[in-house]
C-alpha cells in the first residue's frame, strides 16, 4: 500500500473514469477563494444560491405578522413562533416576547 491516506472522493472518481475530467483541472485556485476559510466560503455559496437558514426565515415570517397584529390572540401566535426562533438562532439574535401594548416598539423592533 503506497497510499498514507483514505480518499474515498478520489477512489470513486477514479472507478468512474471521471478522476482528470473535472471543471478547473489545470486552472489556479482564485484569490478570492484562497482569501475565505471554509465556514465563509460554503456560506458564500449558500447566499449565491438562495439559501436561507430556517431562523432567518422565521425572522422574516415573525416580521410579517407583528406588523399585520390586531388581538391578543395574534400576539399569542406571534409569541410561539419568537419562542421557537429563539431555540433555533445564535444567542445573540434572540427576541424578547411581545405584548400588545408594547406593539409599536415590537414594529420598530422587527
Amino acid at each position: 500500500m503506497d497510499r498514507k491516506y483514505n480518499d474515498l472522493i478520489g477512489d470513486i472518481l477514479e472507478g468512474a473514469g471521471e478522476k482528470d475530467n473535472f471543471k478547473g483541472k489545470g486552472k489556479p485556485i482564485s484569490k478570492e477563494y484562497l482569501q475565505m476559510d471554509t465556514y465563509q466560503h460554503f456560506q458564500k455559496i449558500a447566499k449565491d444560491a438562495g439559501f436561507l437558514p430556517p431562523w432567518l426565515k422565521l425572522q422574516k415570517e415573525i416580521s410579517q405578522l407583528v406588523h399585520s397584529c390586531k388581538t391578543e390572540q395574534d400576539i399569542k401566535i406571534i409569541n410561539e413562533k419568537i419562542l421557537k426562533h429563539n431555540r433555533v438562532c445564535p444567542p445573540p439574535m434572540q427576541k424578547n416576547i411581545i405584548a400588545l401594548k408594547s406593539l409599536e416598539n415590537a414594529k420598530k423592533m422587527w
